[in-house]
């Protein structure tokens, strides 16, 4: 049976988790890696845990958030945003798509539509993995 999670739905984010989440990605990593905060963390035996209060922004693009997108858009915005951090190398987005759509098929969305999601990531997807251009040492301060 698959897992599910607890969330709610906010504004700028559209989710948030009411309890922690753990997803196994079967990847090996050569070192553990945790976000600023540490509401993300990867160990090296790739289990991914996202503390309780995690938010995320769902499914993406023209599409509609269903209820088996949603734990699937959970794993893949936490990974994207571990290489948005430079925490997880860039080569790891296509596995990180690849799990996107695992997660789908296993949570009942029919086939086609995970394909065309799968589909979709790997040809827009790219930008919103990608680290921002500034060093992110870097402080700023507005106005």
């Amino acid at each position: 049976m698959a897992a599910s999670i607890r969330y709610r739905e906010l504004g700028d984010y559209k989710y948030q988790l009411m309890e922690r989440y753990v997803h196994e990605t079967g990847w090996e990593l050569p070192e553990r890696v945790v976000s600023p905060g540490g509401w993300v963390s990867l160990t090296r035996s790739g289990r991914l845990t996202l503390k309780k209060g995690y938010a995320w922004d769902g499914p993406s693009g023209p599409t509609i958030d269903t209820k088996d997108f949603l734990r699937g858009s959970l794993v893949h915005d936490a990974c994207y945003q571990l290489m948005r951090e430079r925490l997880l190398p860039g080569r790891r987005r296509k596995p990180a798509d690849v799990l996107l759509w695992l997660i789908c098929l296993e949570d009942g969305m029919p086939k086609p539509r995970a394909d065309y999601v799968y589909h979709a990531v790997r040809v827009f997807g790219g930008r919103a993995a990608r680290p921002p251009r500034r060093p992110r040492s870097q402080i700023l301060v507005a106005p």
